[in-house]
């Protein structure tokens, strides 16, 4: 009897770290799929360095275009995201809804 229990109690053991870890691929996926949607990453903005940071300039000049700084390429596409998302919401309002 003490055979069977140890058994169930080893089974429910590999259910659970089998589904703990299917809870953590499908987090894992999610935070793929959420990082391939972001702007930088859609719009490919164009990576090179403005005086002492880096910028993402996605269009044919800054004023035109859509720009993000930072000290690092990650913090310039950090921003480049934030700024799409505002500059886009600001044209928008000034166009009349259109983006």
């Amino acid at each position: 009897m003490l055979d069977r229990d140890y058994q169930e109690m080893a089974a429910n053991g590999i259910c659970q770290a089998a589904q703990q870890a299917s809870i953590a691929t499908h987090q894992c996926a999610a935070d793929v799929a959420r990082e391939q949607m972001r702007p930088c990453v859609l719009f490919r903005p164009a990576l090179s360095i403005d005086g002492d940071q880096w910028c993402a300039l996605y269009g044919g000049n800054l004023q035109d275009g859509v720009a993000g700084f930072g000290d690092t390429p990650g913090e310039a596409m950090s921003d480049f995201d934030r700024q799409w998302t505002t500059c886009h919401a600001r044209k928008a309002d000034s166009k009349g809804g259109e983006a």
